[in-house]
């Protein structure tokens, strides 16, 4: 136990070293205030359109989604996200909730429902694509590997480390959105109510199972969903690692894959088999607020199910490979 102690305190300092956190930090201080300016003045907008009272505000996005509906122009997956929406606003509507009170918890919660399926798996490529590739490059795994330690209790530190930070990388961009946010949005919004368990099923949403939960409770539902995609990222891009000696490949590689991952999550309605892709089923937080899934059919236990198992095999190969490969070369 001492001894993982140690390695994995080892390869904290090394990540640390690098300064890639501090790099994710700063990109964070950069952004989001960005998207805060952009938010208070689509809020700003919305309170002079409407005088501040946002059931007209919401019965008009209903009435555009709606118009929208009979448009041949929009494809019909486009059109099934917006028949979807129309009856979730009207539930908060008839149930007389406003889901868009302007206040720093709820800017965190929509920043992070858009920041899953591509902003956070980037940033967690930051530290996870060269953890082991690196090393290699540098020539330090010579050095590594002639301490008299196991090679899967070396990776095993490496994947704790990675698991260490994904988590402050998490906590950190939910602590930065709610505290910049809350500057000029305050920083109540706690105990407004959410409503969750809208199930999709083809046109139609069944609200049989909706129950409204706090703004708190959603947000840690939310994290511990995006932590678990984020966590799969992660362990796939250390697979990646071990198998690509080039640092420069492991992240190219990497980061080309989620992002294929967006196009497809837009594209692939009717290409069923695409479900079974990783980087389709990343945006799993999304299952809370009753988004249509790309793929019909698809649902969180599902995508979890998925994911589980595309990080399973890549935890395999991943010591399997180090374990056996020749990497002194």
């Amino acid at each position: 136990m001492g001894n993982m102690l140690a390695l994995v305190q080892n390869e904290t300092l090394k990540v640390w070293k690098k300064k890639r956190f501090a790099v994710i930090v700063l990109i964070l201080l950069i952004l989001i205030p960005v998207f805060v300016y952009a938010q208070m003045k689509i809020s700003q907008n919305s309170a002079s359109k409407y005088k501040e009272d946002w059931r007209a505000e919401l019965q008009s996005r209903i009435s555009d989604n709606t118009r929208a509906l009979s448009s041949d122009r929009i494809p019909e997956e486009w059109k099934k996200w917006r028949r979807a929406l129309v009856q979730q606003l009207q539930y908060y509507l008839d149930h007389d909730v406003n889901p868009q009170t302007p206040n720093g918890v709820t800017f965190t919660k929509t920043f992070m429902d858009n920041a899953v399926n591509l902003f956070i798996p980037l940033m967690v490529l930051a530290i996870a694509s060269d953890l082991v590739s690196s090393e290699r490059s540098s020539g330090t795994i010579k050095m590594l590997l002639t301490r008299p330690v196991r090679r899967w209790r070396i990776l095993l530190s490496k994947l704790l480390t990675l698991s260490l930070y994904v988590s402050l990388i998490i906590v950190t961009t939910i602590t930065l959105s709610y505290l910049i946010s809350g500057l000029l949005f305050g920083y109540s919004g706690w105990e407004e109510p959410v409503f969750v368990g809208f199930k999709v099923n083809g046109a139609d949403v069944d609200t049989s199972n909706v129950h409204a939960v706090t703004q708190g409770v959603y947000v840690l539902m939310q994290a511990g969903l995006i932590w678990f995609s984020a966590m799969i990222v992660s362990i796939i891009a250390l697979m990646v690692s071990v198998l690509v000696r080039s640092t420069a490949a492991s992240f190219v590689t990497m980061m080309a894959t989620i992002i294929a991952g967006t196009i497809l999550s837009a594209m692939a309605s009717s290409w069923t088999n695409a479900k079974y892709l990783f980087n389709v089923n990343l945006e799993i937080s999304a299952y809370l607020r009753g988004t249509p899934p790309p793929i019909e059919g698809m649902t969180l236990g599902f995508s979890l199910a998925v994911l589980g198992i595309w990080g399973m095999a890549a935890l395999f190969v991943s010591f399997f490979v180090f374990t056996r490969q020749d990497v002194l070369n």
